[in-house]
């Protein structure tokens, strides 16, 4: 029997258009909740909200918002509010990032990712925290396996990432005793849009696929645990890996992931400018 009342939850879904943010609204409108499903695509998300609305009878509400605003949050708890809407948990899971040498990136561009990949985050969090806690909801924040070593190449998305990581297990420790729910999400190479919108496979470094429906029943089953903990990686070999980084320097990692990006590694390989997954 699962811990968390699914049935009386509404449930924020940044990313939802697609990918694993739509894996999670699939998932959580099966077990009962009403959803708030939030991206810039809004043709999907009107789709993905009548395919669940008839499927579950959930209540599926969409917002159309671009989460590189420096008002993302205050922007949406008023939509939210207008809709007459009461957010009850969050899941952070909106993202993207950007492919080769720092040198050669766009500045405006690297602005919009940490926008997307940090502030979001934290300003969705301070913004709904308060409702959060006193329906004693949950809080998912979405990381990445990039969050735990350096990311030659892709620099400022393994920095975000890594701020998303020590971000959410500090508020773990602040909210502990509280009723919420809080943790972060790690995924590995998943099979969404990221690598197709990229145009290489380089960004990932070839790794074997998860797919959504995976990095989703991980995240679940952690939510659902008798006592979780503030963070959880998704898959047994990423889980093994991070093991492995932290018992070599960092130093070492560095240069071997400079060496797993390489393009040069793979045949037909090309850089391009980048990697959106914000949907």
């Amino acid at each position: 029997m699962p811990r968390t009342d699914y049935c009386g939850h509404t449930v924020i879904v940044t990313g939802a258009s697609s990918g694993i943010g739509a894996s999670f609204a699939r998932s959580l409108a099966a077990r009962g909740s009403n959803l708030i499903l939030v991206a810039r695509r809004v043709d999907r998300l009107e789709a993905l909200a009548g395919e669940l609305e008839k499927a579950h009878g959930i209540t599926a509400t969409v917002i159309a918002l671009d989460l590189t605003s420096p008002t993302a949050g205050r922007d949406l708890k008023a939509a939210a509010d207008a809709a007459g809407v009461r957010a009850t948990s969050l899941i952070n899971n909106a993202g993207f990032g950007t492919f080769g040498d720092f040198i050669d990136e766009d500045p405006a561009r690297l602005a919009q990712e940490i926008a997307v990949d940090v502030s979001a985050p934290v300003q969705l969090s301070a913004a709904f925290l308060p409702d959060i806690i006193a329906a004693g909801g949950f809080l998912i924040n979405v990381a990445s396996m990039a969050a735990y070593a350096p990311t030659p190449r892709m620099a400022v998305y393994g920095a975000a990432k890594a701020f998303v990581l020590s971000f959410t297990e500090s508020l773990w420790a602040e909210l502990r005793g509280t009723g919420v729910t809080t943790f972060v999400l790690s995924p590995g190479a998943t099979s969404t849009e990221f690598n197709a919108v990229v145009g290489t496979d380089d960004a990932t470094a070839g790794a074997k696929m998860r797919t959504p429906e995976d990095v989703v029943t991980t995240a679940l089953a952690h939510l659902e645990s008798r006592n979780p903990g503030p963070s959880v990686i998704d898959g047994a070999t990423n889980r093994a890996a991070v093991s492995l980084m932290r018992l070599i320097s960092r130093r070492s990692t560095a240069k071997m992931m400079h060496r797993m990006t390489d393009p040069a590694r793979r045949s037909g390989s090309k850089v391009p400018a980048a990697a959106d997954t914000s949907a």
